[in-house]
């Protein structure tokens, strides 16, 4: 296949679907572009087409009125890219090939332990005085990769195989993901879920040790009160644009594991309204509370004093929209963005509450790391 394209794979079910010529690109680069683009986009649904790609982070910035002030600047995604396709192709997956050694090198994480430690307690300060009780910070890891992005994408898929993997090649840079995590999925009768994941494990070197990792993880008060700060705040999301009563959370607190590390993931599910644009399903949802902390503006705000840097793609959610109803997103974690200079570019974080510790959550940020290279990153 040959850009442009947007490729999905769900290497657990064994297949994926493939978007091709598109007879449009939709992309906003700026505040202004925003809202017109997506006007098109809704229109190119109402008008029976398909639509798959990506929107960045920072587009969180503009569908909240409060936040659009602080929209951060040198952005180097767009805020929407989305194409507009006929109709995608699904198949089967072949058997993959041994993984090709390399595409992503020389990773360097942007900030030190220290330099994390001091944005760590500007956070864990807002957190004492009730600013807010959860937030994600992140941080850039900067990379080096050769090849093209399809040979990357294929590169990484046998080292941590997930549900929601995605490549787009649109319009800027490609966009690789290995995202484990649904953003939402949306079926043909309007039902909506969401797989909240919040709270993380390594793996054990032993089964045995494996065995224990997963025990602590499915059963430490502090990875279940995050988790369950984030399913409040997405619960509290979905009631804006659902069915009064048909909200519901089926399940808490389900461990995954992957080859580096074990997560915590709960359902919330719900009937939306009829008729919703595409716009008000995001106004409502977006970004998705796992990445931002909660209450979600105020932890945006805070965020944004304390990251350096837009988190571009990153964060955001990357999937489709069909012409009929449904419509499947991820949340855009492990998910690396391919400059055409050989600049690769992904952050990693996690979520910070009252009881965590500076030197815990950077390990835990150099683990999440490891799916790009198999390595933790250098330091600072």
């Amino acid at each position: 296949m040959s850009a442009p394209f947007v490729l999905f794979r769900d290497d657990v079910a064994g297949h994926d679907l493939l978007f091709e010529s598109p007879a449009e690109i939709i992309v906003a680069e700026t505040a202004d572009a925003f809202f017109p683009a997506m006007d098109a986009l809704e229109r190119a649904r109402r008008a029976g087409k398909w639509l798959a790609g990506y929107f960045s982070y920072e587009a969180g910035y503009l569908l909240e009125p409060k936040l659009r002030p602080i929209l951060p600047e040198g952005r180097r995604t767009p805020l929407v890219c989305m194409g507009v396709f006929t109709q995608p192709s699904e198949r089967t997956l072949p058997t993959p090939s041994p993984a090709t050694n390399g595409p992503i090198f020389e990773a360097r994480a942007a900030w030190s332990e220290s330099d994390y430690a001091e944005r760590f307690a500007r956070l864990h300060q807002h957190l004492r005085q009730g600013d807010c009780y959860q937030g994600n910070l992140t941080f850039p890891v900067r990379a080096q990769w050769s090849g093209t992005p399809l040979s990357a994408f294929e590169a990484l898929v046998e080292r941590q195989p997930v549900k929601y993997g995605a490549l787009v090649s649109l319009a800027g840079p490609a966009v690789l993901s290995r995202s484990p995590e649904l953003f939402f999925d949306i079926d043909a009768e309007g039902w909506i879920e969401t797989h909240p994941m919040k709270g993380t494990a390594p793996r054990g070197r032993t089964k045995a040790e494996d065995e224990r990792q997963k025990r602590f993880l499915r059963n430490d008060e502090k990875n279940q009160a995050e988790n369950r700060m984030i399913v409040d705040l997405l619960r509290n999301d979905i009631s804006l644009i659902s069915e009064v009563g048909s909200l519901d959370v089926p399940e808490l607190f389900r461990i995954e594991t992957y080859p580096t590390l074990h997560t915590m993931v709960s359902r919330v599910r719900a009937k939306l309204l009829p008729d919703l644009t595409i716009e008000r399903i995001f106004a409502a949802l977006f970004p998705c509370g796992s990445i931002t902390g909660a209450p979600k503006i105020r932890a945006m705000e805070i965020l944004r004093q304390l990251e350096a840097v837009p988190r571009d793609a990153y964060c955001g959610a990357i999937g489709w929209v069909s012409p009929t109803g449904p419509m499947r997103f991820s949340v855009a974690i492990r998910t690396i963005t391919l400059h055409e200079n050989g600049e690769a570019v992904y952050n990693v974080g996690g979520g910070v509450v009252f009881d965590s510790t500076a030197e815990e959550e950077y390990a835990e940020c150099l683990l999440k790391a490891r799916f790009a290279t198999g390595t933790v990153p250098a330091s600072g």
